[in-house]
């Protein structure tokens, strides 16, 4: 088994928090959108462009040789740009994404954990995500502590508050 190390996201990241975007947004294997056409979509996008702004924050795992396999980060988003799980202004929002080959081995929930401990030093009283109810990250999601508080067609927004 490869150790995995998780430190956090720093300002020359942004190529590997793109990376898992893509692969949070393709968990579903039958539907998998290439990474041009996902990063062409503004509401996509925003979530790593011109990282790392004020208030973006997160973690990235990585195996024994350096190389990344997951990340977990946050950032605030505005009433006039808001994230599929924005709720508030002053609330940062979770993306997270794992390599496929690194799925349902705990790199998600350590990295999820990391990033929510993350936020709490911060300071912040709460946390938001959107996730696709047929996301198995679901589980991972409520298991943690993450409660629905929104739901759409498909996905639902999902809030934890931090104690």
């Amino acid at each position: 088994m490869t150790s995995i190390t998780l430190r956090p996201a720093r300002q020359d990241d942004m190529r590997v928090l793109t990376d898992m975007l893509v692969e949070a947004a393709n968990w579903n294997p039958d539907r998998i959108r290439p990474r041009v056409t996902l990063l062409a979509e503004p509401a996509v996008a925003h979530y790593v462009r011109d990282w790392q702004r004020p208030g973006d924050f997160g973690t990235v795992a990585e195996d024994d040789t350096g190389t990344p396999v997951g990340a977990c980060w946050f950032r605030l988003f505005t009433v006039t740009d808001p994230g599929y799980g924005f709720i508030a202004p002053g609330v940062p929002e979770l993306t997270l994404g794992v390599a496929a080959q690194w799925r349902g081995q705990g790199i998600g929930r350590a990295l999820l954990r990391a990033a929510v401990g993350q936020a709490r030093q911060a300071g912040y009283a709460r946390v938001s995500l959107s996730c696709e109810r047929a996301n198995f990250a679901t589980h991972l999601y409520r298991s943690e502590g993450f409660v629905p508080v929104e739901s759409g067609p498909d996905s639902d927004t999902m809030v934890r508050i931090l104690n």
